[in-house]
């Protein structure tokens, strides 16, 4: 009979015992090194209320203000760009171990921009949780500039004049406008699609990117369209920041028209949440 040596025999029990080894564990150490490959795992699933007041319970209120804090700071610094805040940013780079008292961490720091700042924090898409914070967006005055974006009222800001402008344009059309009824309303005002404008700069980049990533508009492919058409829509930042009331009577003003002079946007306008009636109507 051969016999197996003693090295031959310490590899055949190794074997077995990698053969051996259950799936859930291999999952679980796949799992692992995921993590330790990728740093911290921030995958956040909202916490239960139990698991909240057991998060609760191992803070000081001390604690829970200065994460509050440090919440309110991430979302002022990263609303400067006007990009909607991922929920998942906040809790990779704040919460962190903290996450499963998020519920009552944001409830906090919603607060706190409402009587501190005078702002609203909104979620403005549920699926995806991104927030911004809500700086109502108000007309300029009805003049004989006050449709020019180099010049809207409000030196300070012309982009959220030439905003406005292409914001009552889709308004009034319906809530929809192509792309072409746009450019052709801006050219109007001396501001072209094509090379480099004195106060704005790239506007076509301004208006189809910059815009759209602040979700002040949407910029859509009309389909089986050849070349390729656009057409513009609100996005969910202006419907949650603008008064339509406030923009008909805008646009009533230089008209020197009614409100009700547009019965279908007076309707919706009326019936708009960030919306007061006006007094004199």
């Amino acid at each position: 009979m051969n016999s197996v040596s003693p090295k031959s025999k310490a590899r055949v029990t190794m074997s077995q015992r990698r053969r051996t080894v259950p799936l859930s564990q291999k999952r679980a150490s796949k799992g692992s090194q995921a993590r330790d490959d990728s740093g911290e795992d921030y995958s956040f699933t909202q916490p239960t209320s139990s698991q909240v007041q057991r998060g609760l319970e191992r803070l000081t209120s001390a604690q829970l203000d200065q994460k509050m804090a440090e919440v309110v700071q991430f979302i002022l610094i990263k609303d400067q760009k006007k990009i909607p805040i991922k929920r998942a940013d906040i809790v990779k780079h704040v919460m962190k171990e903290y996450r499963n008292i998020y519920p009552e961490v944001i409830k906090g720091v919603t607060q706190t921009f409402e009587q501190v700042f005078g702002l609203k924090l909104v979620e403005i898409d549920t699926k995806n949780h991104m927030y911004i914070l809500i700086n109502k967006l108000e007309p300029v005055p009805a003049d004989e500039n006050s449709m020019d974006p180099g010049n809207p009222g409000n030196p300070g800001n012309p982009r959220t004049g030439l905003l406005f402008v292409i914001l009552s344009i889709i308004f009034m059309k319906g809530g929809v406008v192509k792309e072409s009824v746009v450019w052709n309303t801006l050219k109007k005002l001396r501001v072209e699609p094509g090379g480099k404008h004195e106060v704005f700069g790239d506007v076509k980049r301004l208006i189809t990117e910059e815009f759209v990533r602040q979700k002040n508009l949407e910029y859509v492919r009309i389909p089986h369209t050849d070349p390729p058409e656009h057409e513009f829509h609100w996005g969910m930042r202006a419907e949650k920041e603008v008064s339509k009331m406030k923009m008909l009577q805008f646009v009533s003003q230089l008209h020197d028209q009614e409100p009700q002079t547009w019965s279908q946007q007076y309707k919706e306008a009326t019936a708009d949440p960030n919306s007061q009636r006006p007094r004199n109507v």
